[in-house]
C-alpha cells in the first residue's frame, strides 16, 4: 500500500511543478526561436514606443534576447522595468547619470535587468553544479573586461552536460557553451512563483 501513495504523492507533486517548468521551457524557446533572426549586435541608443517597444528584430544585444523571450510569455519588461524604475529610482544602478527612468534604454541595461530580477525575488544560487541551472533559468555575467552580459539557459546540453546558453554577444543570437566561461553575477529564475 505505501508504494501506491508515494507513487501518488510523486504524481501530484509533478503536477503542481509542471506548469513552473514549462513556463520556463517556453521562456528558453522564446529565445531559442531568435536563433537565425537576430543577426547583429547593435548596441545604439534608439527610440522606442512604450509599452511593448523593441529594436528590429535583426539586430539588438543581449538583453534584447531575454526582453523578446519575456515578451512570448506576456512579461513587458520594458513596462515593468520603468514602473519599478519610476517608483524606486534610487534601487537601480547610478552608472549611467540619468535623473529619471527612460523607456527607451533602461530595461536593455544589463545591471538594471540584475537590478529588477532582485528586487522581485527571482534570484537563484550562483553555482558552479550545471545541475543547478534550468531551461529558461537567466544567468548574467561580468565579462573579463567587466562588461555585464546575460543569457538564458537552454534545454540542450554538451556532452558534459552543461546547458547551452542563448545570447548575443556579438555575432547574433546563438546557443553556445558558455555558461562557466565567465564570472556569472546573477541567476534569476522567472518562472518560480
Amino acid at each position: 500500500m505505501s508504494i501506491y501513495i508515494r507513487a501518488l504523492a510523486a504524481m501530484l507533486a509533478l503536477t503542481f511543478c509542471l506548469p513552473l517548468y514549462a513556463g520556463n521551457r517556453e521562456l528558453a524557446a522564446g529565445a531559442e526561436q531568435q536563433i537565425g533572426k537576430t543577426l547583429f549586435y547593435d548596441p545604439a541608443y534608439a527610440s522606442l514606443s512604450y509599452p511593448g517597444g523593441d529594436v528590429p528584430i535583426e539586430r539588438g544585444v543581449c538583453s534584447d534576447v531575454v526582453i523578446r523571450a519575456l515578451r512570448q510569455q506576456n512579461a513587458d519588461l520594458q513596462k515593468l522595468v520603468h514602473q519599478d524604475m519610476k517608483a524606486n529610482f534610487s534601487a537601480y544602478p547610478k552608472n549611467w547619470g540619468l535623473k529619471r527612468p527612460d523607456t527607451n534604454i533602461d530595461h536593455r541595461r544589463v545591471p538594471n535587468l540584475e537590478t529588477y530580477f532582485k528586487r522581485h525575488k527571482m534570484e537563484r544560487p550562483i553555482t558552479l553544479n550545471a545541475d543547478d541551472y534550468r531551461p529558461g533559468d537567466i544567468v548574467s555575467w561580468r565579462l573579463d573586461n567587466g562588461l555585464p552580459h546575460i543569457g538564458i539557459v537552454t534545454d540542450r546540453h554538451t556532452r558534459e552536460g552543461r546547458p547551452l546558453v542563448i545570447h548575443n554577444i556579438g555575432a547574433g543570437v546563438k546557443a553556445e557553451d558558455i555558461l562557466f566561461l565567465w564570472k556569472i553575477n546573477g541567476h534569476f529564475r522567472y518562472f518560480s512563483q
